[in-house]
């Protein structure tokens, strides 16, 4: 395993009982980089993370992160990793100052250079003026930037982001993110999960994992290329006759509604505005405006997911 790889894994895999949660995952996080992990509720993303956390064992597969193993070496991981999830870890009858001790005491930080520490993040962070608020009276924007200043109190190589950004509204997410590409420019590598589509763009590199397995690894715009995806926003008199008509035919992947517009995903190439005008010809429909578009990560995740599913299927 490379030392340019901080995060290497090769075919993990963890069951509960009867339950596989992860099937077979292999993954390479370069130093440096933010690298997401995408896929739906249940895919087994948390999972994933908890076992290169050392938190859970593999019961197949291997792994290193930070240069350790994380079968035998778990305890020497957790030493050099942050480790953030959406629920935040906060003592919220502490002030935000009291946590920010707390957990550079906690992750054996000496005296003085906690304090040095402390002050630092404080002003890095903007929590300056709020050193002295209660954290449980913050709001859920505040409480996330304090947790993720508790996180990396100690200047850890790497950092995991378990869904940082589940319920918090899209101002404070934007915000959150601007901090994060901030940490991966001081050094921070950071492994993210989430299923919000529009931060997947934000990183570097994503893997797709879908029940318990890799669908796809690259560069946001690697995945969407190799997906040969065309996109087209529409408007036509008649949109929901159009969108029946369009779902049956083998070159659509999707037909989705936006308001009064539809967009429309194409497979091998095949031109999306072509289709809806000849299938609005055939149907005595008028197309009112048709545009091109960018296809998106999401594009790509949700075809890759129905594909798989039809194969699961057959």
């Amino acid at each position: 395993m490379s030392e340019d790889f901080i995060v290497s894994t090769e075919h993990l895999q963890r069951t509960f009982g009867e339950l596989v949660a992860v099937r077979d995952v292999s993954l390479s996080v370069k130093r440096g980089e933010i690298f997401g992990v995408l896929g739906p509720n249940g895919a087994g993303k948390s999972t994933t993370i908890r076992m290169l956390c050392g938190i859970l064992d593999p019961t197949g597969g291997r792994g290193t992160v930070v240069g350790y193993d994380i079968a035998t070496e778990a305890e020497r991981i957790k030493e050099r990793i942050g480790y953030m999830t959406q629920r935040f870890s906060l003592y919220e009858d502490l002030t935000v100052e009291e946590n920010l001790r707390f957990y550079a005491g906690l992750y054996g930080l000496a005296s003085k250079a906690r304090r040095e520490r402390v002050e630092k993040v404080l002003t890095r962070t903007g929590l300056i003026l709020r050193r002295k608020q209660i954290s449980g009276t913050l709001s859920g924007g505040w409480k996330q930037r304090v947790a993720l200043a508790c996180s990396t109190i100690h200047e850890p190589p790497l950092l995991f982001l378990d869904e940082p950004t589940a319920g918090v509204d899209p101002v404070s997410r934007r915000e959150f993110w601007e901090e994060i590409h901030q940490l991966a420019g001081l050094g921070t590598t950071v492994l993210v999960t989430t299923h919000y589509m529009d931060e997947a763009e934000r990183c570097h590199r994503l893997a797709f994992i879908f029940r318990g397995s890799v669908l796809d690894v690259g560069t946001p715009e690697q995945v969407i290329a190799r997906r040969n995806l065309r996109v087209a926003e529409l408007v036509l008199s008649d949109a929901r006759a159009a969108a029946v008509a369009l779902r049956n035919l083998p070159e659509v992947d999707e037909v989705a509604f936006y308001g009064h517009v539809l967009r429309i995903a194409t497979l091998g190439g095949a031109d999306p505005e072509a289709l809806a005008a000849r299938v609005a010809k055939e149907r005595g429909l008028t197309v009112e405006s048709s545009r091109p578009a960018r296809a998106t990560v999401e594009d790509a995740f949700v075809s890759m997911v129905r594909h798989d599913s039809r194969k699961e299927a057959a």
